[in-house]
């Protein structure tokens, strides 16, 4: 049986914040905007359709919390931006992102909109320790 193993992409882009019910959440490395990303902990699963009614529930939750999360990490957050896309790393996974009507990707999608701006030290210490607090973590 396999097990579950975080995609290196993410291992690269992004820090852990622990592990909730079902998924792993992960701070994305990009302090231009608040952002959570959550990979459901199940192994070989690609789409919503992998999870089983239960689990699915449970990540809908978990991606409700996240939204706290991200409105709590000190930027303003004027539209919350859910998705599971998955063209890049098709691990199931899924972006909670909060967005402002003057960050610099705005009305577009910051995928590939720009290079991330990495958390400096300090900033990244306080947004994984208010991201964890958020979450419960």
């Amino acid at each position: 049986m396999a097990m579950f193993q975080v995609d290196a992409a993410f291992l690269a882009t992004s820090y852990a914040l622990g592990d909730l019910a079902l998924s792993q959440a992960r701070l994305q490395d990009d302090a231009r905007y608040p952002w959570i990303v959550l990979i459901p902990r199940v192994a070989g699963a690609r789409e919503l359709e992998d999870l089983s009614p239960a689990d699915l529930a449970t990540l809908t939750d978990e991606i409700l919390a996240a939204g706290r999360a991200v409105r709590a990490l000190g930027l303003q957050v004027d539209k919350l931006n859910v998705a599971a896309l998955g063209n890049v790393t098709p691990q199931l996974h899924v972006h909670v992102v909060g967005r402002r009507v003057n960050d610099s990707a705005w009305p577009g999608p910051v995928w590939g909109h720009s290079p991330a701006k990495a958390y400096e030290p300090e900033a990244l210490a306080g947004t994984l320790a208010a991201a964890r607090a958020a979450l419960g973590l």
